[in-house]
C-alpha cells in the first residue's frame, strides 16, 4: 500500500490517534482537584513541599522518559513504545483510589510519569509523522487540543465526583476505563508511522530551519537543542516556564482557592477551565501557527499568561471570579504558545532526528512542572501562597521577551 503525507490523506489514522491522545490527557487530569487535597484532608500533611512532592515527581520521572523516547521509538517503532507506556501507566489508577499512605500517591505519579512521557510523546511524534512539514501546527493543535481538553474535563468530572463521593477513591474509577480503553486501541488499532519519517526524508527539506543530515547521537542532539541553537534553546526556556506555570497552578490553586472559601466543586472548575481553554482554543492556534508564524504565538501567549497570573494574584475580585477569570487567560495563553513550539522545534530538527529533538525539547518543557512545584513549596513556605503566583508571572513575562530577542521565525514557507 503506497503512503502519502498529509492530514486528508491519512485522517482516519489521525483520528484514531486524535482519541488516544484524549484518553492519554485524562490520565493527568484524574490528579487535578483531588490529590492535592487527599493530602491535606485525608493524610494531613502539613508541608507544602511534600504536599507538591507528588507533581515534582510525576515532572522529573516525566521529562526524563521524554528524552529517551525518541531514541526508544527509533529502535523499537512508535507504537510499540506507545503500548509500553499504557501498560506502565495500568497501576496507577488503583494506586490513587486505595494507596494507603502518601508514598504510595508520590508512587504512582512515578508511574503516571513514565506512562505520559512514553504514550504521549508518540502521539505527537505519530502525528507530526503522517502530516508532513505544511500542517505541523494544525496537527499539534488537534493533539494538544484532545489532550488537555481531556484533562481539564476530567478534573470537572473528578471535583464533582469528590463533592457527591468523597474523595477517594470513586473519582479514580474513571481512569480504569480510560487505561484499559487506551490499551487495547494502541494494540488493536493504531499503525506504527515510522515509514512517513523516511519518506519526508526522502522528500528533501521543506523544514523552515532544518537541515538534513546523518542521525546524531542523543548527547549531540540533546546539546543542540539545549544550547547550541538559539533558536531552539529560546523554545526550549519557553516550554519549561510555561509548563512551571501549570506546576505551579496543579498544586496550588485547590489550595489556595480553598482557604479563600471557595468549595470543592468551585475549585473543580477553576482546575477544569485552565486545561479545557488550553485544549479547546489550540484547535484555532494551532493552524493560526502555520498562517501566521510561530513566534507571534509565543510571544504573545506568554504575555497573556502572565495577566493570567496578575488577575489571580491582586485579589481584588471574588475568590472564585478571580480564579475562573485568571485560568481562563492561562488557558489562553497555554493555548497560543503549546502548539507553536512543538511545531518550532518540528521545523528547526532535520526528518533523521526529529523525535529525539521532540524528546528532548519535551523534556526541558516537563522539567517545568517539576520546577513550578518546588518554586511554589518552597516560596509559599518563605512568603505565602499567593507568592508563588506572583513568581511564575514574573517568569512568564521574562520567558516571552527572551524568545521575542532571541528566536527567529521558523515556519516553512510554502509553494
Amino acid at each position: 500500500m503506497k503512503i502519502q503525507l498529509g492530514l486528508k490523506e491519512n485522517w482516519q489514522q489521525f483520528s484514531l490517534l486524535v482519541l488516544v491522545n484524549m484518553l492519554v490527557g485524562g490520565m493527568v487530569g484524574l490528579e487535578r482537584t483531588v490529590v492535592p487535597l487527599v493530602g491535606t484532608e485525608e493524610f494531613k500533611i502539613g508541608s507544602d513541599i511534600v504536599i507538591f512532592s507528588f507533581i515534582i515527581a510525576f515532572g522529573i520521572v516525566k521529562a526524563f522518559t521524554n528524552l529517551v523516547s525518541g531514541v526508544l521509538a527509533d529502535l523499537y517503532t512508535r507504537k510499540r513504545v506507545l503500548v509500553a507506556g499504557w501498560l506502565v501507566g495500568l497501576p496507577v489508577p488503583f494506586l490513587l483510589a486505595w494507596g494507603p499512605s502518601w508514598n504510595w500517591i508520590v508512587g504512582a505519579n512515578v508511574l503516571l510519569g513514565i506512562s505520559q512521557g512514553l504514550a504521549w510523546s508518540m502521539t505527537v511524534n505519530m502525528k507530526i509523522d503522517l502530516v508532513g512539514p505544511q500542517r505541523r501546527g494544525l496537527a499539534m493543535g488537534l493533539n494538544e487540543a484532545a489532550g488537555y481538553g481531556a484533562v481539564g474535563l476530567t478534573a470537572l468530572l473528578t471535583g464533582y465526583l469528590a463533592s457527591i463521593y468523597g474523595l477517594r477513591p470513586q473519582p479514580f474509577y474513571i481512569g480504569i476505563v480510560y487505561t484499559l480503553t487506551g490499551l487495547l486501541l494502541s494494540i488493536w488499532v493504531i499503525k506504527d508511522t515510522r515509514a512517513y519519517t523516511m519518506l519526508e526524508s526522502l522528500k528533501g527539506p521543506g523544514n523552515g530551519n532544518a537541515v538534513p543530515s546523518k542521525k546524531p547521537g542523543l548527547l549531540s542532539v540533546f546539546k543542540e537543542v539545549s544550547i547550541g541553537n538559539k533558536d531552539l534553546f529560546a523554545i526550549s526556556q519557553a516550554g519549561l516556564i510555561n509548563n512551571l506555570n501549570d506546576g505551579m497552578s496543579w498544586g496550588v490553586f485547590p489550595i489556595l482557592f480553598m482557604s479563600a472559601g471557595v468549595g470543592l466543586e468551585g475549585v473543580g472548575w477553576i482546575k477544569a477551565v485552565y486545561p479545557m481553554v488550553w485544549g479547546v482554543g489550540q484547535i484555532v492556534t494551532g493552524p493560526l501557527a502555520d498562517k501566521i508564524g510561530r513566534k507571534p504565538l509565543i510571544v504573545w501567549g506568554m504575555i497573556v499568561q502572565a495577566i493570567g497570573h496578575l488577575v489571580i494574584g491582586i485579589g481584588q475580585l471574588p475568590a472564585l471570579i478571580s480564579g475562573l477569570s485568571g485560568s481562563v487567560l492561562l488557558g489562553i495563553g497555554t493555548a497560543m504558545v503549546y502548539p507553536a513550539l512543538l511545531a518550532a522545534v518540528g521545523d528547526s530538527s532535520a526528518p533523521e532526528w526529529r523525535a529525539s529533538a521532540l524528546g528532548v525539547y519535551r523534556f526541558w518543557r516537563d522539567i517545568g512542572y517539576a520546577v513550578g512545584a518546588l518554586m511554589a513549596g518552597v516560596v509559599a513556605a518563605w512568603l505565602g501562597i499567593i507568592w508563588a503566583v506572583h513568581f511564575a508571572g514574573l517568569m512568564t513575562l521574562g520567558s516571552g521577551v527572551l524568545v521575542w530577542v532571541m528566536m527567529k521565525e521558523s515556519r516553512a514557507v510554502r509553494n
